[in-house]
C-alpha cells in the first residue's frame, strides 16, 4: 500500500502526517510526502519584476522544502520513513499536482489536511483538500482537527 501526504507546513498537514503513520505502522504501508510549490511564472513583466518574480520563488520554495524537512521530522518521531519526499514545482493548480503525483506513483490513498496555509483554505469550495477530493482517482482521507466545523 502507498499512501501520499501533501504538506504545506499548516497544523493541519502536520495532522494529517500523524494519521497516516497510524495506517503505516498497521498496513505495513510506503509514505510519500510531496510539497507543492506554485510557480508564479505565468505573470506579465509589468505586474512582477524578473528580480522580484525570482525572490518570490526562491522563499516559496525554501517554505516548500522547510514543510518536507518538518514533515520527515514528524514521520521520525512517529517511528516511520518516508519513501519519497520532495517538493514539487507546478505552473498548475496544487490540487491537479497532488493528483497527478498520486496517479503517477500508483498511490492507493491520499491523507490531507482538510486545510492549509493558502488564503482558499478558508473557503468550503474551491480548496485544495477539496478539489483533491473531487478529482483523485483513489482514497481520500480527509483530516480535521477535534472540534473543527466546515
Amino acid at each position: 500500500m502507498k499512501i501520499l501526504v501533501p504538506v504545506d507546513g499548516s497544523e493541519h498537514s502536520l495532522r494529517a502526517l500523524e494519521v497516516a503513520a497510524d495506517v503505516a505502522k498497521t498496513k505495513g504501508a510506503e509514505i510519500y510526502v510531496i510539497s507543492v510549490m506554485a510557480s508564479i511564472g505565468g505573470m506579465e513583466d509589468h505586474e512582477i519584476s524578473p528580480k522580484m518574480r525570482e525572490r518570490h520563488e526562491e522563499t516559496i520554495r525554501e517554505h516548500s522544502d522547510k514543510a518536507i524537512r518538518t514533515a520527515c521530522e514528524v514521520l521520525v518521531s512517529c517511528k516511520v520513513d518516508a519513501k519519497v519526499s520532495k517538493t514539487v514545482s507546478t505552473a498548475f493548480s496544487v490540487h491537479d499536482a497532488i493528483v497527478d503525483f498520486a496517479e503517477t506513483e500508483k498511490i492507493d490513498l491520499i491523507v490531507i489536511g482538510s486545510r492549509g496555509l493558502s488564503v482558499s483554505s478558508k473557503f468550503k469550495m474551491g480548496s485544495t483538500a477539496y478539489q483533491v477530493v473531487r478529482h483523485s482517482r483513489c482514497s481520500v482521507y480527509l483530516v480535521k482537527l477535534r472540534g473543527e466545523q466546515e
